[in-house]
């Protein structure tokens, strides 16, 4: 449990530079992320190199005692790059490109721009890949962020005719018949025909999207690898790492985290909130603290990306600048967020940034300090947090425990935005959905990919498996635990076809069941269903989505119309149709209380828990005070806890 902060020593005059790091490490802060944005200062001109200052940066920050991240800054290639190639630019979806003038302004699959990062990264990594105080790298910059993973250019379009060629051995009927390209006339002759899948005249195909999204996230899994090899190359023994994003799920965090040791997250949970598809009444009953859920599903779906290892590379410090509207969040909440973030395995805490930027894009967002060099709310949080955790280091726990398992696949999830069949079904919304139903019983959730070993958890949760998975399957077959499968899940093939015996496909296996037909249904619609047997209890509220099913089961629970929702077969359940969030924490609570080897522990009104070794986490983001039982012992905190507030119990 360590802290940092990102820093940018090119802002600022260097007579500020040992001030910032000794009043860094008299914070308690352990690591400091820079140069990430700092090309242009690297390489003022093609070929000429300026790496003085960056050494000296790095000196003062190592004598003083502190960790650095050095981040690779191939998010910003500088202007004369783009002057001398402009075919480095991505094109939007209606084949614009875009522009130089902010950042990540590059396509993943121009092969002059991989040359120049190739080029760029090895002259950092010889140059500084010893130096003492460089103990990791960050390779790029939030990846993908500002819609610029799918690039719609002339490189893009000729690298994905080969991957194209590759994927099918080179027989373009084979891609013609798993596209079904028949339909509409669409057949190809030769993989040089195939075009982008933008700019036609209504829907393009859905497997061609799907396999272009595919293609797309591989470009970033290469494009990565490029820079890890040289830095592993050049710097040996060095962590290296990526920061993700929030709500974040174009390209597939798995891949990319194959080459990198340690995966990191960007958390804004206040900038997320705002600019997420909640109702406005959620985006006003969170909107200082941030949704109870929010920060918690990406700790562990990252921790799940970086195989057990996770950072926080940018924690939210105050008010942002990016948001629709950027409130200030609660007094508390950036301790609070730390905390929790250790609750669920981070390693490290990062706060962006240590002093508040005057001028440019970002001169609104808050930091520890202000931009005239005084303290901020942030910093003396962080203090505090560090305070703490020398206090309880001698105690520190290990992982977090294993009870529930939320697959959650990255195709599948791009599958079902290509053809959503409803313009209000979110996928990842779902999942999150799901996961906090889980939350709500007071359950450890690990958030993991179709393909990761399931033989440690109590209960197995689909979230938005449509694609059919061999290995899942496989999984689930040999898996005594108690499996929830979600509605759409193996409903289609990894061709993106209708199974032959219909939806969930060979999941019938395991549950006699078929949707025989599904509907998506208007957000001022809703039904209820009343239970059928003695298992269960309670009216539910249907909303979005239904199937009907044909089986010899007997459903659940039934509406009026006569339609059967949730059937079961031994450990099998199956979910057939969305709900709304407190019909589904409703429903998770009455079925994984039938679980004998789950001890629930409901969570009322925005009260989160979280074990992690001896240790029990109990984290209050609603109004109400909530009281724990007074016979448990707090290593940190007190009983009672008001908004905003946080307590560790000994288990």
């Amino acid at each position: 449990m360590k802290l940092g902060v990102c820093y940018y020593p090119e802002h600022w005059s260097e007579d500020l530079w040992e001030q910032d790091a000794a009043e860094m490490v008299e914070t308690g802060i352990e690591w400091v992320r820079i140069g990430e944005f700092a090309w242009s200062r690297y390489e003022p001109n093609p070929g000429e190199y300026h790496w003085d200052w960056l050494k000296r940066s790095l000196d003062i920050l190592g004598n003083a005692g502190l960790k650095v991240v050095l981040g690779t800054p191939t998010a910003t290639p500088p202007k004369w790059l783009m002057d001398q190639h402009p075919e480095i630019i991505a094109s939007d979806e209606d084949g614009q490109p875009r522009g130089f003038g902010s950042r990540r302004h590059y396509c993943f699959s121009s092969q002059i721009y991989r040359e120049h990062c190739k080029r760029i990264v090895t002259e950092m990594a010889q140059e500084f890949g010893d130096h003492p105080a460089v103990a990791a790298w960050q390779t790029d910059n939030e990846y993908g962020c500002h819609e610029t993973i799918i690039s719609y250019s002339v490189a893009a379009r000729d690298a994905f005719r080969q991957w194209c060629a590759e994927r099918f051995n080179d027989d373009i009927q084979a891609l013609n018949q798993a596209w079904g390209n028949v339909f509409w006339s669409m057949e190809y002759r030769s993989f040089d025909e195939i075009e982008l899948p933008n700019l036609t005249v209504t829907e393009a195909n859905p497997a061609h999207k799907l396999d272009f999204w595919r293609f797309s996230s591989d470009q970033v899994v290469s494009y990565n690898k490029l820079q890890t090899d040289i830095l592993r190359e050049h710097s040996p023994g060095r962590e290296l790492i990526h920061n993700y994003m929030g709500n974040f799920t174009d390209f597939n965090h798995h891949d990319v985290s194959a080459d990198l040791d340690i995966a990191s997250w960007d958390s804004y949970p206040l900038g997320f909130l705002d600019q997420s598809n909640a109702s406005e009444t959620e985006k006003l009953q969170w909107m200082r603290t941030g949704h109870p859920d929010f920060a918690a599903f990406h700790h562990d779906l990252y921790r799940g990306t970086g195989n057990g290892r996770m950072w926080v590379m940018e924690q939210q410090p105050g008010p942002v600048n990016w948001a629709p509207h950027n409130p200030s969040p609660l007094n508390g909440m950036v301790r609070f967020w730390t905390w929790e973030a250790f609750a669920h395995g981070a390693e490290v805490v990062s706060y962006f940034r240590w002093r508040q930027a005057p001028f440019a894009q970002e001169q609104m967002h808050s930091a520890l300090k202000r931009p005239d060099n005084s303290a901020d709310i942030a910093l003396s949080e962080a203090t505090t947090t560090a305070s703490e955790i020398k206090e309880l280091a001698t105690s520190s726990p290990t992982q977090p425990h294993k009870e529930v398992a939320l697959v959650f696949d990255y195709e599948s999830d791009w599958s079902l935005r290509v053809q959503p069949q409803g313009d209000n079904y979110g996928s990842l919304e779902w999942a999150m959905s799901l996961y906090g139903a889980c939350r709500s019983c007071g359950l450890n959730i690990d958030i993991l990919s179709p393909q990761a070993d399931l033989d440690a958890y109590k209960v197995i949760v689909l979230a938005n498996q449509q694609l059919e998975s061999d290995a899942l399957l496989t999984s689930l077959k040999h898996s005594d635990a108690q499996i929830i499968i979600g509605p759409r899940s193996f409903s289609k093939t990894q061709q993106y076809q209708i199974p032959s015996n219909l939806a969930p496909g060979v999941l019938q296996s395991l549950i006699p069941l078929k949707a025989a037909r599904v509907e998506s249904l208007n957000d001022a619609w809703s039904d209820t269903v009343e239970p059928n047997s003695s298992t269960v209890n309670g009216t539910l509220r249907i909303k979005k989505w239904r199937e009907f099913i044909e089986t010899d089961l007997k459903p659940q629970f039934t509406s009026d119309d006569g339609w059967g929702f949730l059937y079961q077969n031994n450990n099998i359940y199956y979910i057939n149709g969305c709900m709304d969030q407190y019909s589904l924490d409703q429903l998770f609570m009455q079925l994984l209380s039938q679980n004998e080897s789950l001890q629930l522990s409901p969570c009322p009104n925005g009260l989160r828990q979280q074990k992690l070794g001896q240790w029990q986490f109990f984290f209050n983001y609603g109004p109400e005070e909530q009281l724990l039982p007074s016979h448990r012992q707090t290593i940190l905190g007190e009983h009672k806890l008001a908004q905003g507030q946080l307590a560790i119990v000994k288990r």
